[in-house]
């Protein structure tokens, strides 16, 4: 077990820098942010070996100064004594941020390389005691990725083999293991933990009235696997088909329901006739800022979860749920196992089906302000930083 009043130096890799959005950046920043308030060094981290992103041109680049202005003035606004704490990679070659000489001198003595979702390959000169950690956030794909190395998947042999160099394996099935649970560990020692969500950066949503004609809202990337996942005869997909299960849900609910896309292959008309508001993510999760003024502008959150999260029963959690209820919005989400850890019920809402969604929802329509303040006690208790990520360090350091 780790000294809880030990500060340790973490350096959390992931990849804002590969996808500059909203909600990108509020998944892995979290982990800095969150860190940094108990009090640890921190320090982020990023070499994907893949062109960047650039949201204004709507295509990957080889110039990496978008992605350096937006990582720059997330830590300039949100958490000024980490402005000079970032490293970007491109190609692992060239460095913007710190210096290659100055993240070198932090590497060389890093007690944890955080590596969330596995997206960075794992920095030169790292502290020979550093424990290298894999954090699944996307469990039942990764696991049967590794046990079927799908030839579909762009070097998948290199990733499996990034994935055995780390020492601890952290995973958000946080129901792995259980009877329930068909995710294989496929020779791992996968540790469960969960998404954590910072407080201090959503009170102001938190303190912003609703609009009375507020929808209840989600943001949806309207995309499929590239290739077929298959495990012991049963095929599993992402977040579109499971959503089709649920799909005339606006006739049976009592409030207005948003579907925030990204994709280019959304049915907008077809969504539209079935009850649907839309909008397209471009413009509406660009930014941190505009990520969190949708959740302002929302009642709560309405949203399935991927096929492979809920028909494994893998306990995985959502990271956007978790800043819904941080900004004291309610959530009506799909269950996958994770109200066994989690409490349903108030504030947080789970269904399988149809009728329990629009029963969930039903129910916060009746008494909004209870609901809203439940939802924040669930991100308070459940989801914060001195609750998520003491336990995860502790798993981390116990052998």
């Amino acid at each position: 077990m780790s000294n809880p009043a030990q500060k340790l130096r973490i350096i959390v890799g992931g990849l804002v820098g590969q996808y500059p959005l909203g909600g990108v950046a509020w998944d892995y920043f979290h982990y800095l942010l969150g860190l940094h308030e108990l009090g640890h060094e921190v320090y982020y981290y990023e070499d994907t070996w893949v062109w960047p992103f650039d949201p204004v041109l709507g295509h990957p680049t080889d110039d990496p100064s978008y992605t350096a202005r937006f990582i720059g003035d997330f830590f300039a606004r949100f958490a000024p004594t980490l402005s000079d704490r970032w490293q970007y990679v491109l190609f692992h070659d060239r460095c913007l941020g710190m210096s290659a000489a100055a993240f070198k001198t932090v590497a060389r003595s890093a007690d944890i390389f955080l590596n969330v979702s596995g997206a960075c390959f794992i920095p030169d000169d790292l502290n020979p005691r550093c424990v290298k950690v894999f954090l699944d956030t996307d469990p039942g794909y990764n696991q049967m990725m590794l046990a079927h190395r799908y030839n579909w998947s762009e070097r998948v042999d290199d990733w499996c083999d990034l994935v055995k160099r780390h020492d601890r394996h952290l995973t958000y099935a946080e129901n792995i293991g259980a009877a329930d649970c068909t995710i294989p560990r496929v020779g791992f020692d996968w540790r469960p933990t969960r998404c954590v969500v910072t407080l201090p950066q959503w009170a102001a949503v938190r303190d912003t009235p609703i609009p009375d004609d507020a929808p209840w809202s989600t943001v949806l990337s309207w995309t499929y696997f590239r290739g077929p996942v298959v495990h012991e005869g049963v095929e599993y997909e992402a977040k579109i088909p499971e959503f089709q299960k649920f799909r005339n849900l606006p006739w049976h609910s009592p409030v207005p329901l948003l579907l925030v896309m990204g994709g280019f292959t959304a049915p907008t008309a077809i969504l539209w006739r079935d009850g649907w508001r839309t909008l397209d993510a471009h413009d509406v999760t660009i930014s941190p800022q505009s990520y969190q003024a949708l959740i302002a502008a929302s009642a709560g959150e309405w949203s399935v979860a991927k096929n492979i999260y809920a028909a494994t029963r893998s306990g995985w959690f959502s990271c956007r749920t978790a800043c819904y209820l941080a900004a004291g919005r309610p959530a009506v989400v799909q269950e996958t196992g994770w109200s066994k850890f989690i409490p349903s019920g108030r504030g947080l809402m789970a269904f399988d089906t149809l009728e329990q969604a629009a029963a969930g929802l039903s129910a916060a329509a009746r008494d909004p302000q209870s609901h809203r303040a439940a939802a924040y006690e669930i991100a308070r208790e459940y989801l914060a930083p001195d609750r998520v990520l003491p336990p995860m360090i502790d798993t981390i350091f116990d052998s």
